[in-house]
């Protein structure tokens, strides 16, 4: 029998927990009930987590499911069993995650089978985790590209680009392509591809999914171009709970998970953007064609290239190129002091995608701008990937 940790005061539980599970039970007082597992687990005096953790629900119901909840999103390895109502507690106990529930009352035989079968399921999680790379594609093994699409303004076409770019690289690599819509306020990612997701980036982040591969491919949402999609809350109230700390470790396990991450962000350079930044291989640089855009730009590369976070990987597109606006593709790269890689045209097409929901690359592939993204798509899925900025660690 695996180890098993029981929070309780009855002594007569207690024998009951221990000859279950073959002696190999640690009790420890459950009043009052600790609020976090860090709390209950000091308590101990070894360093093993426990395989099945039961808590004595009979005398504070709330609080044990409360603890179970926390244990379930923060220590996903250790399984839940209750021991209480099960009437009472069903409903609620298996929507947070407890695997079992036992009357107060329960036999030895009735309680060693609860704890068998719970602490086999653990095995087999576990197990399916440690060899979480044996079921992603060989070539995502390796640490995956993060292209993150950066833009000082807004309505600059960044969701277009981040869009029609995942699309693309899931054309050429399926099924080692995820997109997060990192625009955490107003994210149109879902709108772009026609999405309707059982999780957002709030979920994604406030869950399990940070701490576990299979949790976390759970709760993305698939297209049917075989991309894998995290979208932006669907209230933009949500965006404050998001911190650039989940951000990290949500880039950082989707990079060893996927050969390609495109990231969609909100303008400028707010902290959850820089925490991508951190990650990113390939920053794609976006500005509009017109003068406040180019400075804007301008400035964005400054400040970049101050932080040390401007590799030489990155591109720089142009979009709603236009010859008679008095400007120039020269007067652009004069200005932002860079060269630009891409430049897109005017294109009724694109707003029509959007307005379908159906990316660009698939709606009207022979559009010039549907060609000028294919040759973005291009320059990545036949290039070698570049190290991430590592951005504290580079500045000087």
């Amino acid at each position: 029998m695996s180890n098993v940790l029981l929070a309780t005061d009855s002594r007569d539980l207690h024998a009951r927990v221990h000859e279950a599970a073959g002696g190999t039970c640690i009790a420890i007082p459950s009043s009052p009930m600790p609020t976090q597992p860090a709390q209950l687990l000091a308590q101990l005096n070894h360093q093993t987590l426990p395989d099945v953790l039961v808590l004595d629900a009979s005398i504070a119901p709330e609080e044990a499911l409360a603890l179970a909840e926390r244990f379930d999103r923060e220590l996903p390895g250790t399984g839940v069993v209750l021991v209480g109502d099960p009437d009472g507690l069903a409903s609620v106990a298996m929507r947070i995650g407890v695997r079992d529930i036992v009357a107060p009352d329960a036999t030895v035989e009735t309680m060693a089978q609860v704890l068998g079968r719970v602490a086999g399921v653990m095995q087999v999680r576990r197990t399916a985790r440690d060899s979480i790379g044996s079921l992603v594609p060989a070539a995502a093994q390796a640490p995956g590209r993060v292209l993150t699409v950066l833009s000082p303004k807004g309505g600059a076409g960044k969701t277009t680009v981040a869009t029609n770019l995942a699309i693309g690289l899931a054309e050429a690599a399926p099924g080692a392509v995820a997109l997060v819509d990192l625009d955490v306020q107003f994210g149109d990612v879902a709108t772009a591809l026609s999405l309707e997701p059982e999780y957002s980036l709030d979920d994604v982040v406030h869950g399990a999914a940070l701490r576990d591969p299979i949790a976390l491919k759970t709760h993305l949402t698939p297209h049917e171009s075989g991309l894998s999609v995290i979208c932006a809350p669907e209230s933009p109230v949500a965006a404050d709970s998001i911190t650039a700390e989940q951000v990290s470790a949500l880039l950082g396990i989707l990079s060893t998970q996927f050969r390609y991450v495109v990231v969609d962000t909100a303008a400028g350079l707010e902290p959850r953007t820089l925490a991508a930044l951190d990650h990113t291989t390939d920053p794609v640089l976006l500005s509009t064609f017109d003068v406040p855009g180019a400075r804007g730009l301008r400035k964005e590369l400054a400040t970049l290239r101050e932080l040390g976070m401007l590799p030489e990987g990155r591109q720089v597109l142009l979009n709603f190129a236009d010859p008679k606006a008095g400007l120039s593709v020269a007067d652009v790269e004069a200005t932002i002091r860079s060269q630009v890689d891409f430049t897109f045209p005017h294109s009724k097409a694109v707003t029509a995608s959007m307005n379908a929901g159906v990316p660009l690359l698939q709606q009207k592939p022979r559009d010039p701008v549907a060609k000028e993204l294919r040759k973005l798509v291009g320059r990545y899925a036949s290039h070698p990937a570049l190290q991430p900025n590592a951005r504290h660690g580079r500045r000087s």
